[in-house]
């Protein structure tokens, strides 16, 4: 996610200071992902730095307040209109799952449906804030609710993953490509999924 650009579209509706830009962000994404304002600071002063904003002013209290530059608005017009390319980050629970079906004795099968179970409680937390949100009314509910949708489809998509990742594990036993853990504690209690 853009921080950078983010700012600059915020901008492009007129200038403003970075407590306001801030708060700005947190509305239109319903507060998914808090800014700290040192971060947002920093992120002006290198907006500043490469030309796509300038100091417009400050108010009684010393605010400085930023408005967006051409090359600024460029930036934003072009950020738009661009697809956002998925790059190969490293994805922790991908991470953790390849790792462990590697070393000798570790239940697999554990892993993944304790996964599993917090992701369902996640994916049901997501399901009843949705279900309570009115239909949107404004453009920041809008904004909310695109946000909101976006981490259920994810949430959904791990759970998927996860249902493959154990059929994919169960056939590796089978070939004997890893071994078949000893019995744990953790996979004697099934995980209650919540409700």
């Amino acid at each position: 996610m853009s921080v950078r650009s983010s700012l600059l579209a915020i901008l492009s509706e007129g200038p403003a200071y970075g407590y306001q830009l801030r708060g700005e962000f947190d509305l239109r994404t319903g507060g998914t992902w808090p800014l700290n304002v040192g971060q947002v600071y920093s992120t002006l002063e290198r907006l500043e730095r490469d030309g796509l904003v300038d100091r417009s002013g400050s108010d009684e209290e010393g605010r400085v307040r930023y408005t967006l530059t051409e090359a600024g608005s460029a930036e934003v017009r072009s950020w738009l209109v661009t697809p956002v390319q998925r790059q190969a980050t490293r994805d922790e629970l991908a991470m953790k799952l390849a790792i462990a079906a590697t070393l000798p004795g570790v239940a697999m099968a554990d892993i993944i449906q304790i996964q599993r179970s917090s992701t369902l409680a996640h994916l049901q937390a997501l399901t009843r804030t949705k279900a309570d949100a009115a239909v949107p009314s404004t453009a920041s509910e809008l904004a909310w609710s695109l946000v909101v949708e976006s981490m259920l489809f994810q949430a959904e998509a791990e759970v998927r993953w996860l249902d493959h990742s154990e059929a994919v594990i169960a056939k590796a036993v089978r070939r004997g490509l890893i071994g078949v853990p000893a019995i744990t504690q953790s996979s004697t209690a099934k995980t209650e999924v919540p409700r």
